[in-house]
């Protein structure tokens, strides 16, 4: 009993220090965000909303989060079609070379970004679409699809493979089938999917920084303000930035949590 208590707090403490670890510097940011000093330093000075307010009335800064908003929902919904046939493929149908198909699918997150990057760059300038909105999009695109492929195929692993016999037997065709019986049952995956995939494009900077050209995302241009000087623009910005990536994150967390929670009540 003791020992068993004893692993249970040091699991606990070990998870705390992992929190604490990832999101101290994050918490100091945000916190530096409204500091009225220039350099992050300790004692703090008094309290501002200055940093927010030059933020605020930079016409860069709202250019860029155009870009990313219509960057980050472009890509969502790209990789979350994508990512669905690509999951709804691998869970219906057996064919050949269906693993080197899978492992093609999920090439993308084991690249580095810089690789990538550069690949897409010069793809891009070849076919004459470098420096553009929708270069990103695409860019965004490849690297976001294989993480709604994975959420997604978690939530179809759940489903009863006899659904759709069942539908079919009762006269449904295959897009009636998929339209009331796969996709209500794969909406949790979906709207995860949605949202984290736009959570990721949204911050993502590499390539972004080679593809976007003069449409820069709020990424690049946190680095343009860091380059060569300190300026605590970038923490209220970066503050920003956690939040609209955390609130995505934990919308998709609650939508998932909440599903499981429907279907674990008896009927």
């Amino acid at each position: 009993m003791m020992n068993e208590r004893a692993i249970r707090l040091f699991l606990r403490l070990y998870v705390g220090c992992i929190f604490v670890f990832v999101f101290a510097p994050i918490i100091a940011s945000m916190i530096f965000s409204f500091n009225s000093d220039r350099f992050p330093t300790i004692p703090l000075g008094s309290f501002t909303w200055h940093w927010y307010e030059t933020v605020y009335n930079d016409p860069d800064v709202w250019d860029a989060l155009r870009t990313s908003v219509i960057v980050g929902v472009s890509t969502a919904i790209l990789s979350t079609f994508i990512g669905f046939c690509t999951a709804y493929s691998d869970f219906r149908y057996n064919f050949r070379f269906k693993g080197a198909y899978l492992a093609l699918a999920l090439l993308p997150p084991t690249i580095p970004l810089v690789i990538m990057a550069l690949a897409m760059l010069a793809w891009f300038s070849r076919i004459g679409v470098s420096g553009q909105v929708w270069s990103i999009v695409m860019a965004h695109t490849v690297m976001c699809s294989p993480f709604a492929m994975a959420i997604i195929r978690l939530r179809l692993q759940q489903m009863d493979s006899n659904l759709e016999a069942a539908a079919w037997n009762l006269g449904a065709n295959q897009w009636r089938t998929m339209r009331e019986i796969v996709l209500p049952f794969a909406k949790p995956g979906i709207i995860s999917a949605l949202c984290l995939t736009a959570a990721v494009s949204f911050d993502e900077f590499a390539v972004a920084w080679f593809v976007s050209g003069l449409n820069k995302t709020i990424p690049v241009v946190v680095l343009e303000i860091v380059t060569g000087n300190i300026d605590p623009q970038v923490n209220a910005i970066g503050t920003f930035v956690f939040i609209t990536s955390m609130t995505l994150v934990i919308i998709a967390q609650i939508v998932i949590m909440t599903q499981e929670k429907k279907e674990k009540q008896p009927a």
